[in-house]
């Protein structure tokens, strides 16, 4: 038999507007706030649990969902305080939307939406954890949805400290044994039984994070069957029936064909009988269903948890500074360094022009005219020796210069004709007119002779063109080959591969695709590393190909199976 609803209180501010529910402790109300206006939810304690012990965890559970409400998935809190009766309340968020108990009854919820809303409870949750709080009670009925229809999880009335003892209202196996009908839930506040973890039903319950985990998965198993995951429809399913099941680890078969067996097997984990064979903490099982939403092509959701970047595995320690720049693929291209001359500096008709880069060999051979030299060969840096003297006359091209020392020279070709001469020659030669006035024409020409390496008879000695001097070679790189961070590891049928990328840049994915699977042409993309892949077949070896996804270009293949060939 259900009790009364109390009367709601007046709040100075508030105007009452409905009942929004009752619970054994308490009832919660709607009402209009009048600044700012909005409408919130207020819970207040009844008449009849005003003892000093109810007291103290009501304002208990204030105080623990005051530390949360920064959480985007956790009710938010705003204001507590006692009515002019004498009654404790505290005003929080109203949640508009559906709660996920109201939601699966109407319908199974799908599979997308069934991850997505698990990754932002295991979020909301290891919050709580991170901050000393288990909450107990997570079921369906306790997450709501707020008005951008976001999960919200509320009801921290028995969540307490992860190192305190259970609070005294809490029901014990014995307390839960005494109810034998259908509805699966016990007439004490203090333990939802169809969610709970069969380490709460022992007459000394020391439930922790694991015990968490494991609601937290019975709760989406539930949204996505349609029942608990210990009902058994057409049999009774009365507390005992349910506290058996659960202490047997008997799960009752998922009757749909588009959930992945990936999944199953991550919220079967997640309600192992045996702590020590579920997951180590929410985040963690979090982070299993966001595997499942990539292996499906699904976009990932993220884990709201603060300061995660702290969690997550070090990169490999650098050679070189944390802050130390990388060479990339950007082309860097030097003007050309001005011949020394006894005169003026040549005229505008003769500046230095950044042209086309034109890749040469290290050993200059005589080539065809109009030939184009090979792209295929990139030469080497040039060492300290090779850059020009002052006798030497600077090229009249930006090229990539050569790396190392230069070897035996090849054959001397002949001095470029006038004909051939670009026309920065003429330029040049103005310039020491204008300069030299006083020189006359046959030392211009001697000046000339020697600024084009000497006599006409005397060939000049092949050097290595070089861009100028002082500056940095353009140091070709390519996209890092992803490598393997550990074995791959098989759980079920679903074979779990873990890469890593040798030089990292911001932005860096990992693309990966069944290898020799030309029916199964879609790639999938991984920010982390982690590649779960369904599907395994004993004797049939599973192979992928990975690559560093890197603004739209993809590095050479990493070529990984299970098991591991050679």
């Amino acid at each position: 038999m259900r009790r009364p609803t109390s009367t709601p209180p007046e709040l100075p501010g508030y105007s009452y507007v409905r009942l929004l529910g009752s619970g054994g402790f308490s009832d919660v109300f709607l009402y209009d706030q009048q600044l700012p206006r909005r409408r919130v939810a207020v819970k207040v304690l009844l008449l009849d649990e005003l003892t000093p012990a109810n007291r103290a965890a009501f304002a208990a559970e204030a105080n623990l969902m005051a530390q949360l409400s920064a959480h985007p998935y956790i009710v938010t809190i705003y204001h507590a305080d006692v009515a002019s009766d004498d009654r404790p309340y505290f005003v929080m968020e109203y949640c508009s939307g559906p709660s996920l108990a109201e939601r699966y009854k109407q319908a199974p919820l799908q599979v997308a939406d069934a991850l997505r809303t698990g990754v932002r409870l295991s979020s909301a949750v290891h919050t709580a954890h991170l901050a000393g709080i288990l909450h107990r009670d997570i079921k369906p009925a306790n997450v709501l949805a707020n008005d951008y229809g976001w999960p919200a999880l509320t009801d921290f009335g028995i969540s307490s400290a992860v190192d305190d003892a259970l609070p005294a209202h809490t029901t014990t196996l014995a307390g839960a044994l005494s109810d034998t009908g259908t509805g699966g839930t016990s007439g004490q506040v203090g333990l939802s039984v169809p969610w709970s973890p069969p380490e709460m039903f022992e007459d000394d319950p020391d439930p922790d994070v694991r015990s968490d985990v494991f609601s937290l998965a019975a709760t989406i198993w539930t949204v996505l069957a349609g029942q608990t995951p210990f009902e058994v429809k057409g049999r009774s399913n009365g507390t005992l029936d349910l506290i058996g099941r659960i202490e047997r680890g008997a799960i009752t078969p998922m009757d749909r064909t588009d959930v992945p067996r990936s999944l199953i097997a991550v919220l079967q984990k997640g309600m192992a009988t045996e702590r020590e064979d579920r997951f180590a903490s929410a985040l963690d099982f979090g982070r299993a269903l966001q595997r499942v939403e990539m292996e499906l092509g699904y976009a990932r959701t993220e884990l709201e948890v603060p300061n995660l970047h702290l969690e997550t595995p070090e990169r490999p320690a650098d050679t070189g500074g944390a802050d130390e720049t990388r060479v990339r693929q950007v082309a860097t291209i030097e003007a050309q360094p001005v011949a020394p001359a006894p005169a003026a500096p040549p005229a505008s008709a003769d500046e230095t022009r950044v042209r086309g880069a034109t890749t040469i060999d290290a050993q200059p051979r005589p080539a065809a005219p109009g030939a184009v030299p090979s792209a295929a060969t990139i030469p080497p840096a040039p060492s300290a020796a090779s850059a020009p003297t002052a006798h030497e006359a600077a090229p009249t091209e930006t090229v990539i210069r050569p790396r190392g020392p230069v070897a035996a020279p090849a054959e001397p070709t002949p001095a470029p004709d006038a004909a051939a001469e670009p026309r920065s020659r003429r330029g040049l030669v103005t310039g020491i007119v204008l300069g030299v006035v006083a020189v006359v024409v046959a030392a211009a020409v001697v000046i000339g002779i020697v600024l084009s390496g000497g006599a006409p008879d005397a060939a000049p000695t092949p050097k290595p063109s070089s861009g100028g001097g002082g500056g940095e070679a353009i140091v070709p790189t390519t996209i890092p080959v992803p490598v393997l961070a550990g074995a791959p590891t098989l759980e079920g049928a679903t074979v779990t591969f873990t890469v890593e990328n040798p030089d990292p840049e911001d932005d860096d994915q990992f693309m990966w695709q069944l290898s020799n699977r030309p029916d199964l042409p879609q790639r999938h993309t991984s920010a982390d590393g982690v590649i779960a892949v369904d599907g395994y077949a004993a004797g049939s070896p599973l192979c992928i190909d990975v690559m560093v996804l890197r603004k739209g270009k993809t590095s050479d293949v990493l070529i990984a199976c299970y098991p591991p060939v050679g």
